[in-house]
């Protein structure tokens, strides 16, 4: 497909997603529904099916020298594909938010006013890597009345066109327009270029992949951009705090899976617990092959531990998404500096408090400026199926309109309604 034949090819689906979203807007909640429990039966039929055409995409990706973290991304295993079928069972399941009106206030006029909640109308997802990601997007789009079009990476083209078939059959069955959601099935990078600079068809862009590709999106987009650039969470032990409950959170939210991005990336310690609590979860991590990048004072005690890899923090640690067995950490006085140190160098993602003091975890909540903070939990909770969302389109560090994990009313709006009687204005 050369350049000319990309730009009609992606004004063709832009159009297509126009006229769609007109009568997505409209569906009924028990429409929208059936269309999501088709899918899961659907994914649920075509297990084996899929997994020959994502090994496709496996086999390209290994030959290809693709990073073990990004193949790690790219499979779809059948917890995996149970996953994304509990994922719209759950939103199935969900109360429908669309024309829903709050905040309807009496004014002094006699009008009615309040706030509806309405699809955006049409979004366009770039992602990498994750096959999932497809899955997501099109059961967030029918639950949210959106039309969408979906640009999955060239690594992933095989799995993505095989649930894309499955989204369209679904969307046939419950009498939904099948071009709601659209995949693009060209690997051309040009139809990247084009996507984000269709204001006249699409609303907004959600990008989800490497800090490059959010960048350029972000640079480049001529309709708004919903985004988070990397995943640099932390984790704080505090003073004081139940150690083994620390060990045991510290552990999973470095190690229950290394890719994504809500694995902390950092450790801070409070000073007062650091001789007890270092040597538990540096063995965890030795025995687990987790390299650890120390500041001087949580090396000299690490350097006791056998077997554990450690090597002197520089200043880029303090900021790197690492997404691999690499940690960095850190000693820190208490909670003020623990909030400073996070508040300079994460990424505004997840960052959590492990801590049984109930004020110092009040003043974490508030003080650390990141879309989602937690108390005693692993940061890998941020997360919009463990939130309840159903599913994610994304995750939001921005602060404007959706901020965190963005689900179904991530992808809506608010208009005025003003109800009235026959009043007119003095």
């Amino acid at each position: 497909m050369n350049a000319l034949n990309t730009v009609e090819y992606m004004h063709h689906l832009g159009l297509q997603a126009k006229m769609a979203s007109a009568l997505m807007v409209s569906a009924s909640a028990a429409t929208k529904n059936k269309a999501l429990k088709a899918l899961a039966r659907l994914l649920r039929e075509n297990v084996e099916p899929l997994q020959v055409d994502n090994a496709k995409d496996l086999e390209r990706a290994v030959a290809g020298g693709l990073a073990a973290p990004m193949v790690d991304r790219l499979r779809l295993t059948p917890k995996v594909l149970e996953t994304c079928a509990q994922g719209c069972e759950q939103l199935a399941a969900m109360a429908d938010v669309i024309g829903e009106i709050t905040s309807l206030r009496q004014q002094p006029s006699g009008i009615r006013v309040g706030q509806m909640r309405v699809p955006i109308g049409v979004f366009g997802m770039i992602y990498e890597s994750r096959p999932n990601v497809t899955i997501e997007a099109a059961s967030l789009s029918i639950k949210s009345g959106n039309a969408c079009i979906l640009r999955g990476g060239s690594e992933a083209i095989d799995s993505n066109k095989a649930l894309a078939r499955l989204v369209a059959q679904a969307l046939a069955e419950a009498g939904l327009p099948e071009h709601g959601v659209q995949l693009v099935e060209t690997i051309d990078r040009e139809a990247v270029g084009q996507l984000i600079a269709m204001p006249d068809y699409v609303d907004v862009i959600i990008p989800r992949g490497g800090k490059g590709l959010i960048e350029r999106i972000s640079r480049e987009a001529k309709v708004p951009v919903i985004k988070h650039l990397d995943g640099n969470c932390h984790t704080y032990v505090d003073d004081p705090c139940d150690i083994a409950m620390a060990v045991k959170v510290a552990d999973n939210a470095k190690t229950n899976k290394y890719s994504p991005c809500n694995a902390s990336e950092g450790l801070l310690v409070a000073r007062g617990v650091a001789a007890e609590f270092l040597p538990l979860i540096g063995a965890v991590y030795a025995a687990k092959g987790v390299e650890m990048r120390c500041d001087p004072e949580s090396q000299a005690i690490l350097q006791a531990v056998q077997g554990a890899k450690l090597a002197a923090a520089t200043e880029q640690d303090w900021s790197e998404e690492y997404l691999a067995p690499i940690i960095s950490i850190k000693l820190v006085e208490g909670v003020d500096e623990a909030i400073a140190h996070i508040n300079k160098y994460s990424s505004h993602h997840t960052d959590a408090i492990l801590t049984t003091d109930h004020m110092h975890a009040q003043k974490f909540l508030r003080e650390v400026d990141s879309a989602s903070c937690m108390v005693n939990a692993s940061t890998r909770f941020a997360d919009g199926f463990e939130y309840g969302l159903g599913a994610e389109i994304g995750i939001s560090t921005d602060k404007f309109h959706a901020r965190g994990p963005v689900g179904i009313e991530g992808l809506t709006s608010l208009k005025y309604v003003v109800l009235g009687d026959g009043e007119v204005r003095a």
